[in-house]
């Protein structure tokens, strides 16, 4: 066992090296990759990244990593692959049961956000350029970095992917990534504490970070205490060169109750804007995404998707996953005319986009950083069941859906579940003014319309 962690990093790029596999699979694919523990002779190894899929993986690498694991260490072993939610089932080694598992690091930032994995183009190269450059030399150039644009345009890959960077080149930087709303429910328990204590842990968790980065921080504005914590947290990180990201949907200039204190600030360092892909950008990431998803579909598909789909990546790309999902799960040959009838609820040229409960499950999946898979398990844990309720009451708030067709897309869920996860997030939503803001943040990457 310990000769595998020793060896796996040589494992892994010779097994890139010998099977021929491209960057940006190598990235998405192997690096992830941990190994977990051996019985009896079968090495298990836990799929980190919540967007994998199990069987692609078998697919792809089982007989590489066997070989070159046969070759390195001169053991052979048979190899399973397993996720996060399969690894209770799996009993590890006694010996070996603390240092086997590898944790990974800096479990906030989406293991599929870095830079390998961002497609150019005209829209958003100033702002990939300005993110490298930040990435390079944090705190030394465009501090702080504010990123904005329309949503599901990739500012949150491009922000991830600084911290991904720095962590690489330096792992023993401290990187902070948190979005507004997390930023504001930590400042509000604190507060609510009422104690020095708990305000002065909050301050030494963001104030001591050597890059902060706060994703959609328009939600922060017109939230008094929130706002001045923030305003003292960038002076103290401006003030001792740390590096600071912002993200939002409008430049400074745009937000109309923003203090002009904190609008100067925003402006110390340089705005750069991510704009709507072109055609060419459009193809190239669903082009991207095949790659990744070892998933080809002929290129008159390709087209009908980024000529339709204009304004938003997160389209593009949730088309193309409910034609793998249709060719995975149901073994459908995917032609156009399948292509046109499965995809009529995204792409329709004369009608504003539907709101779909799919389309609500992906955005919430997609909002708290877990996948679709774990929305659907049966997993209880409430990091996972707190997502899925808040998909119940949207997709009965947004879509006409009856609720044995939401409980079905959940996972198979009883009509009595449904009905207690929407009257538990419909009563906090009442209640709770901080939860509430937390549902409208989720409905507007929804339908920002």
């Amino acid at each position: 066992m310990e000769l595998i962690l020793e060896k796996w990093e040589e494992i892994l790029k010779t097994v890139k090296e010998e099977y021929d596999v491209a960057d940006v699979a190598f990235n998405s694919w192997l690096r992830p990759l941990q190994v977990y523990t051996i019985v009896d002779s079968t090495l298990y190894i836990l799929i980190t990244s919540e967007q994998v899929l199990i069987s692609y993986i078998k697919k792809r690498f089982t007989i590489p990593l066997k070989v070159v694991i046969a070759e390195i260490t001169g053991t052979e072993y048979e190899i399973e692959f397993i996720s996060k939610d399969q690894t209770a089932d799996i009993r590890p080694h006694k010996k070996e049961k603390e240092s086997n598992i590898l944790p990974p690091k800096h479990t906030s930032l989406n293991p599929n956000y870095v830079f390998d994995t961002f497609v150019v183009g005209k829209n958003n190269s100033f702002a990939h350029a300005a993110c490298l450059a930040v990435a390079d030399s944090p705190g030394e150039v465009y501090n702080p970095l504010y990123i904005y644009g329309g949503p599901g345009l990739g500012k949150t890959h491009l922000m991830q992917s600084i911290g991904h960077f720095i962590l690489k080149q330096k792992p023993d930087k401290k990187v902070l990534y948190v979005t507004s709303e997390q930023f504001t429910n930590e400042v509000i328990d604190s507060i609510r504490n009422g104690n020095a204590s708990a305000m002065n842990k909050l301050r030494e968790k963001y104030r001591t970070v050597d890059v902060l980065m706060i994703d959609d921080v328009q939600f922060i504005i017109g939230k008094e205490s929130t706002q001045e914590e923030f305003f003292h947290t960038f002076n103290v990180l401006h003030s001792a060169g740390k590096q600071i990201v912002l993200s939002s949907d409008k430049p400074p200039k745009d937000m109309e109750t923003l203090e002009e204190r904190i609008r100067s600030r925003f402006e110390w360092g340089l705005l750069a804007d991510v704009g709507y892909p072109d055609y060419e950008t459009r193809m190239a990431i669903l082009r991207r995404k095949e790659e990744i998803d070892g998933f080809l579909l002929d290129d008159s598909i390709l087209d009908y998707i980024a000529t339709n789909i204009k304004s938003n990546v997160r389209e593009l790309e949730g088309a193309l996953n409910k034609l793998l999902a249709l060719s995975n799960l149901e073994h459908k040959h995917i032609t156009m005319e399948v292509a046109v009838q499965e995809l009529q609820n995204i792409i329709s040229p004369d009608k504003p986009r539907e709101v779909t409960p799919q389309l609500v499950i992906e955005i919430v999946a997609e909002h708290f950083n877990i996948s679709t898979d774990q929305m659907i398990s049966k997993t209880r844990s409430n990091d996972i069941a707190r997502p899925r309720q808040i998909a119940m009451y949207l997709c009965k708030d947004m879509t006409a859906a009856p609720l044995d067709t939401i409980g079905a897309l959940l996972g198979g869920r009883d009509h009595s579940t449904i009905i207690y996860g929407i009257k538990k997030v419909t009563d906090e939503y009442k209640k709770d003014e901080n939860f509430h803001h937390l549902i409208e943040t989720i409905k507007k990457k929804i339908n920002p319309n």
